[in-house]
């Protein structure tokens, strides 16, 4: 079973027991929940979409922080004396997916033992 996740802007194709790198996580929980875009089961089924996906929930567990790699980003022009330097370096929160749930379906009960339950 592997879902996808958004998160930081981006989407992830998550399994279980799977170690991704997101963009950094400010709030200091142990633990994390998304909300998954599409999930497909060990049969191949494709669920999607935000009805049916409802109650459906990915469950992960805060590693740890990184960076990224150094980014140089240089500034020129040509004949006037103008140069700049300067870097970036993102930070990632690594993750560990522990579970990927899907939201048990409730089947419709007839109309009539509704109006009984009412009464």
């Amino acid at each position: 079973m592997y879902a996808v996740i958004r998160a930081g802007g981006k989407q992830h194709k998550v399994a279980k027991g799977d170690v991704i790198e997101v963009e950094l996580l400010k709030d200091g929980k142990k633990t994390v929940d998304f909300v998954p875009l599409m999930v497909v089961d060990d049969k191949g089924k494709t669920t999607a979409g935000a009805s049916a996906l409802k109650g459906a929930k990915v469950t992960a567990k805060v590693l740890g922080e990184t960076q990224g790699e150094k980014l140089h980003i240089y500034k020129y022009k040509n004949k006037s004396g103008y140069r700049r330097h300067t870097g970036h370096r993102q930070r990632y929160s690594s993750i560990e997916i522990s579970d990927i749930k899907l939201a048990a379906s409730k089947a419709k009960a007839p109309a009539s033992a509704k109006s009984e339950e009412e009464k």
